[in-house]
């Protein structure tokens, strides 16, 4: 975790050494500082190169360095810049696979760059709400021009070197099969004489009317960014590069950069940062744990779910055979996907040879024995444990030794579904969200007897999906569908008290859900929720719902799939129009039952419907179902559209103030259906010690 100098002739070498992508922290910035001071001490070196061991140049900030002391001990990032420009003798940045960030900007702060084809060029500081803190807004666009410099800040995309070749970012490009520090040796020793030395900061920024140009960016990025304050905020730093003298337009990156880093959006985009990394640790599971050769899937279910699961081991190479019990359900998935796909390409997302591949691996059977060889099977039937355990039963009879028996349920009882196999150890549960084939969140259950090494490769396999796995105990609905189901109960108390479906929607995507509990109802099929119902009131009786929902899948009204659900739907358009007949059914629910209906507040809404969540979260960690309080804002902003910008219910509550968060359950407690409030020991807890969930 350093930077390591050698000299090749009149060339001294500071190789970056901090795995996986030379991150800059405290001990490479130093280690690299040392470096540069050592050959200027030094008559016989007459140039420097930096550049990068392994698979990088520097991927930019040590992201383990965040939020912590290390990050600002000098040498900082900036005096480590400084120290490369102001060197007396050239400096080199010897450029290959990836240059981000930090890198990116230490590299601007050098005489010269050269570099390999092919590495990835970014500022992304715009993906964590930030913007370059250390001179990106201010010299990438002395080196590429304002238009093109704006458009990779605000942008956080990565540009491949070879396009950005016949710019003044690179002073060359080398062939692919260079060998970069060799080549950047020769290159530094055909330079080591040349005065004045270049720097960066010397070059002016012009742009023809670059004041309506810039109007334009405010105007298209203001548009887009949203709730984010960090794309105008890049637009405006970058105009600094035009509109100021070099060192006002540093001081004024430094300002905006010192603000941005405490807004709650960045904190959320950070949070969201570190919580995708951590939720991939199991602390039982070591990271040398051995897993399990996937190299052949099968799905049992041919209809949405199990198509769309399907798709995921298609898109990463993984061929699939598609198990159904009669062949025109089989006929009728196997379009679907190939229906998909044909979408997918005439969008231009997908080439014809990519379409070929994908189908040629997917094929379909309607017998077990043709999947027995399968190194994993995905169960993708109806809902219901009967079902589940004929599958299973089955599974266990056919599959072979060592494949791992998986399953897509979404509330039932994993333990109880091992418990159908003579091979516990072999099953999991993996929950996939709809569509799965969009969908990032992947659920991964782990039973009492789920071995490591299956708990590992289910792991391993959700990155290959391109997906976010979150480990969740056994319980029932697991993290999401548990904690949804109290979201759920609070909307159809709401309905009772005198709200209706469209303002609760409303209040809740206000807030910053990509959709309300009614219509996300309606897209989800209501008749799924009426079946988990009807399964609550014979298991847990002592549990209360609102009869509305009941009494509008009486109606006949399951949601999009029907054309009618919480709203009507017209053919090809998923607009939701609302429904007197639904609206009055509501109105008369409310004089049925005796309730009064009242006028309520857009923040009551969303304080019911977000805290009762988070209330249920907390029995969720403190059961130990799930591992820690990020998981849970993984599992909400992947695969429940919870608001990014406030980064997941737990990092919410944690900014409300689990104290505010209390109080406000315990007024809710005295009011309609009361008993649905009994606050979580281990929020009282936190509260009571001025402590976050994720602190």
């Amino acid at each position: 975790m350093t930077a390591e100098y050698q000299v090749h002739g009149t060339v001294a070498v500071i190789t970056l050494n901090n795995p996986p992508v030379n991150g800059l922290g405290l001990a490479t910035r130093t280690a690299a500082v040392k470096g540069i001071q050592q050959a200027l001490a030094d008559d016989a070196v007459k140039a420097i190169v930096i550049t990068g061991a392994g698979k990088a140049f520097s991927g930019g900030a040590d992201i383990k360095e965040f939020n912590s002391p290390k990050a600002l001990t000098e040498p900082s990032l900036h005096t480590l810049i400084a120290t490369a420009e102001s060197s007396t003798k050239p400096v080199v940045a010897a450029i290959h696979t990836v240059c981000m960030g930090g890198g990116l900007e230490l590299s601007l702060g050098c005489h010269y760059r050269v570099a390999m084809p092919g590495a990835q060029i970014a500022l992304p500081e715009v993906k964590l709400g930030l913007l370059p803190g250390a001179g990106g807004t201010q010299r990438l666009p002395r080196v590429l021009g304002l238009e093109m410099a704006l458009n990779m800040i605000v942008s956080g995309t990565p540009v491949a070197s070879d396009k950005l070749a016949n710019t003044a970012l690179f002073d060359a490009v080398f062939t692919a099969d260079a060998d970069l520090v060799s080549s950047a040796v020769a290159f530094a020793e055909t330079i080591a004489d040349v005065r004045p030395l270049p720097k960066v900061r010397d070059r002016k920024v012009d742009y023809p009317n670059h004041e309506a140009f810039l109007q334009f960016s405010r105007n298209t990025v203001k548009a887009m960014s949203g709730p984010f304050p960090a794309p105008l905020e890049c637009v405006e730093t970058v105009a600094a590069s035009v509109t100021m003298k070099f060192e006002d337009g540093m001081k004024f990156e430094r300002e905006r950069f010192l603000h941005l880093i405490q807004t709650t959006e960045s904190k959320a985009l950070r949070h969201a940062f570190f919580a995708e990394r951590v939720a991939s640790k199991v602390p039982d599971v070591p990271a040398d744990t051995p897993v399990r050769a996937i190299k052949q899937a099968a799905v049992i279910g041919a209809g949405t779910m199990g198509g769309g699961i399907a798709m995921n081991f298609l898109n990463a190479g993984i061929p699939v055979v598609m198990l159904e019990t009669k062949q025109e359900a089989l006929d009728k998935g196997l379009a679907t996907i190939r229906k998909n796909y044909e979408n997918t390409m005439k969008k231009g997302k997908l080439t014809q040879e990519k379409f070929d591949q994908r189908m040629a691996l997917v094929s379909g059977t309607l017998a077990y024995e043709d999947i027995g060889q399968a190194d994993i099977v995905v169960e993708a039937v109806f809902e219901d444990m009967g079902v589940k355990e004929t599958v299973f039963r089955k599974l266990d009879e056919v599959m072979k030794p060592g494949a791992i028996l998986a399953s897509n349920t979404s509330t039932l009882d994993l333990n109880q579904i091992a418990g159908f196999t003579k091979r516990p150890q072999d099953v999991i549960g993996t929950h996939f969200f709809s569509p799965a084939n969009v969908m990032k969140l992947l659920e991964i259950v782990r039973g009492a007897q789920t071995g490591k090494d299956v708990l590992a490769t289910a792991l391993a396999l959700s990155k290959k999906l391109k997906k976010t796995g979150v480990v969740s105990g056994v319980c029932d609905g697991f993290i999401g569908n548990r904690m949804i189901e109290q979201y759920s109960r609070q909307a159809g108390f709401l309905l009772e008290e005198g709200a209706l479906p469209e303002q609760v929607d409303k209040a809740v995507e206000k807030f910053g859900f990509a959709m309300g509990p009614f219509r996300m109802g309606d897209l989800a099929g209501n008749d799924i929720g009426w079946a988990i119902r009807k399964r609550r009131y014979v298991e847990k009786p002592e549990i209360s719902y609102s009869k509305t929902a009941d009494l509008l899948c009486e109606m006949g009204r399951y949601g999009q799939k029907t054309g009618a659900g919480w709203y009507d739907y017209k053919a090809g358009d998923r607009k939701a129009y609302p429904n007197e007949q639904v609206n009055a059914m509501i109105v008369q629910h409310s004089a049925d039952i005796g309730v009064a209906r009242r006028k309520i507040s857009d923040q009551e809404i969303v304080e019911r419907l977000v805290y009762s969540m988070v209330n249920e979260a907390a029995h969720i960690l403190e059961e130990g179902i799930a591992l820690r309080a990020s998981d849970i804002d993984m599992v909400y902003l992947t695969g429940y559209g919870f608001p990014l910008f406030r980064g997941g219910p737990m990092f919410y509550a944690d900014t409300v103030g689990l104290p505010n968060v209390l109080a406000a359950i315990n007024k809710y407690a005295k009011g309609h259906q009361g008993s649905a409030w009994k606050p979580a020991p281990l929020l009282v807890k936190l509260a009571e010690e001025g402590k976050g969930f994720n602190s």
